[in-house]
């Protein structure tokens, strides 16, 4: 176990808290400040009433007692305010911080490359940016300065006493280091416990929304029994991990107090022997005040450790989102060439990837692409199309050999000009839970309204908008369900052309749509690569035929390059067999 696992309090860990508290300076020094004041303010009452009670009750002095009285009230109304004021900006600095933590973190996550998404459970990530946000928001808002104010209240308890009464201060002070022992004990399985919970969070989270996600293929292969079990025993874990809190608790609490209890009763016992018998080393305000002092310095003690586990929890969460925050894993983005357009030649020469080490999915292909042209790619499944795709991108990067455009290494392009200069209309189209126009356009500033209407004329879907209610302002739900899978090819056309690309590339995908959208489709993909350079992985007969180059791939590597009908003639080619079996079918249907 690490070192800061192993420690209560992680103070590198505060050290890197406190660097987004800079911005609210201000508020954290007032903060201080009207700590410092409820902690002196806490014990005025206690010594108020000793001095009423010795002064005035006992002397039967009406007119201080008033005096008394009224400065009681000045107390607590001006505690009543500090505390108000305390408990408002101690949650609003919280949340503050927690804000620019968390659009850091998104930042973060927007850069990251696609192998940690490969690699990693969405539901996890939502707990890091979403429910570990609030845990860490509560660091500040119910755990420090809470703990803060509390081990001041109980310095000046601890002050106040000594200097009224030394004796009757020493029997308090003598159960102290029982509670102080238990409350240390407390805090060190409780991190352990906080640490298990928030494990059993994310995988509660994760198993619940890849479900979700996948409710149609849990259903459609009937496995609700099998997967309504596991998460049975997930959850069963979950419970488990809050009960050792619980479990805790209750015994930290009645020990507190149950210390708190017999130490009243010894200052009841010691002090009221002396009131009665002797009257000189204890007064009756003594007395008083000792039994409104104890629980004030003892409920302090029980309350850290309560806070200490909102504490505790915060810092297990805080952890957790700095590690993603300190993962590396973002595209290198060295290029100082802003591309604002390109003529469109491409040029892949021996490259090689892979995703896993040692398992080539690029096998040192080369190949160009004229400006202007038209490149179809075909092969079988796990032949590497996509991975160009990904490749041209710059989605991942290449593990030997040269992507060029234009002559120009796209590792020397910004990644934000070269992506603006390459549209994709990817097979599984993702659509947002917004308007078909906010879905075309992503919310870009500088494509207006008239845009979108011209540019879904001239492919030919603008009518079939407009038929939907609302039109361009219809909302198409999560992942777009309220279209079907041919309607959201179509608007995922629309979003590739209105961004008028230099380059285009296109993961056709009309297999599983109607008729009447895959006519569509095909004018739409007619008219946007029309002059443009494109790279099409086609599955279709129509858009082969069409290409002015067609590369076969096959395990990694190019097999066979040409024109259709060049292809066609080589006997036993590839490309052939590949026709023969799948396209002609496709031609006889």
């Amino acid at each position: 176990m690490s070192k800061t696992k192993e420690s209560i309090f992680d103070y590198q860990l505060f050290k890197r808290l406190f660097e987004y508290i800079k911005p609210y300076k201000g508020v954290f020094m007032g903060l201080i400040v009207l700590v410092v004041l409820l902690a002196i303010f806490s014990s005025a009452t206690p010594y108020i009433t000793k001095d009423a009670i010795d002064d005035s009750i006992t002397n039967k002095d009406t007119k201080n007692f008033l005096f008394y009285m009224v400065l009681m009230l000045g107390v607590l109304v001006l505690q009543t305010v500090f505390q108000l004021l305390f408990i408002y900006y101690a949650a609003w600095l919280g949340q503050n911080l927690v804000m620019d933590v968390r659009v850091k973190l998104f930042d973060h996550l927007l850069k990251f490359k696609m192998k940690y998404y490969d690699n990693s459970s969405v539901g996890v990530l939502i707990t890091r940016a979403v429910t570990d946000m609030e845990r860490i928001a509560d660091i500040f808002g119910q755990g420090l300065f809470m703990i803060v104010r509390d081990l001041l209240t109980m310095a000046v308890v601890f002050a106040v006493m000594v200097y009224i009464n030394v004796k009757l201060s020493l029997i308090v002070f003598a159960m102290l280091p029982i509670l102080l022992y238990a409350t240390r004990v407390f805090q060190k399985y409780m991190k352990k416990a906080f640490e298990e919970v928030r494990t059993e969070v994310s995988n509660l989270n994760s198993f619940v929304q890849e479900r979700l996600t996948g409710m149609k293929i849990l259903q459609l292969f009937t496995r609700e029994t099998v997967e309504y079990e596991k998460f049975k025993t997930i959850n069963e874990r979950h419970k488990k991990g809050w009960l050792k809190t619980v479990w805790y608790n209750s015994i930290f609490f009645p020990i507190a107090d149950l210390a708190s209890s017999v130490t009243i009763g010894l200052v009841a016992w010691y002090g009221g022997l002396n009131v009665v018998f002797d009257g000189t080393n204890v007064s009756q305000g003594d007395l008083v005040a000792f039994i409104m002092f104890v629980p004030m310095l003892f409920r302090p003690l029980r309350q850290i450790a309560d806070k200490f586990n909102t504490l505790q929890m915060g810092m297990v969460a805080a952890t957790r989102v700095f590690k993603v925050l300190d993962t590396t894993s973002q595209i290198d983005d060295h290029g100082l060439i802003e591309a604002d357009g390109f003529k469109g030649e491409i040029k892949f020469n021996n490259v090689y990837f892979n995703y896993v080490e040692d398992e080539d999915v690029l096998k040192g292909i080369s190949f160009n692409v004229n400006v202007g042209e038209t490149v179809a790619i075909v092969g079988a499944t796990g032949a590497g199309k996509s991975t160009i795709i990904n490749l041209l991108n710059r989605f991942y990067e290449i593990k030997g050999g040269t992507i060029s455009i234009d002559g120009v290494d796209i590792k020397e392009v910004t990644l934000a000009s070269l992506r603006t200069q390459i549209a994709v209309v990817l097979q599984d189209v993702f659509l947002f839970a917004d308007t078909i126009m906010s879905n075309i356009t992503l919310n870009h500033p500088e494509i207006s309204e008239e845009q979108v209407y011209q540019a879904a004329k001239d492919i030919g879907i603008h009518d079939f908008i407009m038929s939907l209610p609302n039109g361009y302002h219809y909302n198409v739900k999560e992942r777009g369900a309220m279209l079907s899978s041919g309607q959201r090819q179509l608007i995922s056309f629309l979003r590739a052309y209105v961004t008028n690309p230099s380059i285009l590339v296109l993961d056709e995908a009309t297999s599983s749509v109607d008729s009447y959208s895959e006519q569509l489709i095909q004018n739409a993909t007619d008219k946007i690569t029309k002059g443009r350079t494109s790279i099409v992985i086609a599955h279709r007969l129509a858009t082969v035929k069409k290409a002015d180059n067609i590369i076969v791939m096959d395990a990694g590597e190019i097999v066979e390059q040409g024109t259709h009908n060049e292809l066609l003639s080589k006997e036993n080619g590839y490309y052939k067999n590949l026709y023969e079996v799948q396209f002609l079918q496709e031609e006889a249907v």
